[in-house]
């Protein structure tokens, strides 16, 4: 490889300037090339079963927070990761439950959208059914307000804005609590768990301690996606070792698609989990709220 050609590969695995923040970056060309496709790996739905009761419904809990602020104070331009959500609420929606959106303060739902698989149907047909209710979703304390009693599942998806605000939220540690208390699914994926911490908020210890459940490896995070440019630093804590703290078992050490299930708690470890976790909670949702 010549020296210009080096330098080309290495100036692609630079984070991408995001103009409108200061201080602010995109993963970098590399490490997208890496990390992103035009198709995720749909096969189609788990079951042509439907729930045609009229009740259930997923409460989704996304981000609302554009930025992450790190270490070195870079900003990373985060969001919502639109495979990791759209393609399990695709089988989610297809399996016939409804699909309420909601934020801890009612702001817009962000999406990692340089990260949107833009030749997926699937993905497609998920973003079309709920982009005005990600542009306008419900405050979560609204929706706690109003009564979970109608909501079989809690729906907390992946992308790197999950470790902003999500954790530290009481809103979502009353929601978790009240899913878990009442005999409801938690799903979640990649960054998300880190979602799982607000529910030992005010708590002697966090009642998901003892759970066995797969996120993103922190090794990932705190490696390869800052040597190539996918993070433009060393993000502010640690999911992994903090889920671990509050008691959790997290039990991948890597990235593979991993999912896993213990008792209500469905997780899966990346995006390349999201159409595997999506089969696997539509099956669960039918076996336990089905017709």
């Amino acid at each position: 490889m010549t020296g210009s050609a080096n330098d080309n590969a290495q100036q692609d695995r630079n984070p991408t300037a995001d103009p409108a923040e200061d201080g602010a970056f995109f993963p970098s060309p590399y490490s997208l090339s890496q990390y992103t496709a035009p198709r995720t790996d749909f096969d189609g739905l788990a079951t042509e079963e439907k729930y045609r009761g009229g009740r259930w419904k997923v409460l989704v809990t996304a981000a609302h927070e554009r930025y992450m602020l790190m270490q070195n104070e870079t900003f990373f331009s985060t969001g919502n990761h639109p495979v990791e959500t759209l393609l399990p609420l695709h089988h989610i929606a297809e399996a016939g439950f409804g699909i309420d959106i909601a934020t801890v303060t009612g702001g817009p739902g962000k999406f990692e959208w340089w990260a949107y698989p833009r030749e997926d149907e699937a993905v497609a047909s998920a973003w079309e059914a709920t982009a005005d209710d990600f542009k306008a979703p419900k405050r979560l304390s609204d929706a706690i307000a109003g009564g979970l009693d109608d909501y079989a599942a809690i729906f907390i998806p992946g992308g790197h804005a999950a470790m902003n605000g999500v954790p530290f939220s009481e809103d979502v540690g009353e929601a978790l609590r009240y899913f878990l208390e009442n005999d409801r699914l938690v799903i979640t994926l990649c960054h998300g768990p880190a979602g799982l911490l607000a529910a030992g908020i005010g708590r002697d210890a966090n009642p998901f301690a003892g759970y066995e459940l797969v996120a993103f490896p922190d090794s990932l995070d705190f490696g390869a996606n800052i040597e190539i440019g996918y993070l433009p630093g060393a993000m502010p804590w640690k999911l992994g070792e903090s889920l671990r703290a509050a008691g959790l078992e997290v039990v991948n050490d890597d990235m593979s698609g991993a999912t896993t299930r213990d008792r209500n708690l469905l997780t899966g470890d990346s995006p390349l989990a999201a159409h595997r976790l999506g089969k696997e909670s539509a099956l669960a949702l039918l076996e336990k709220f089905g017709d």
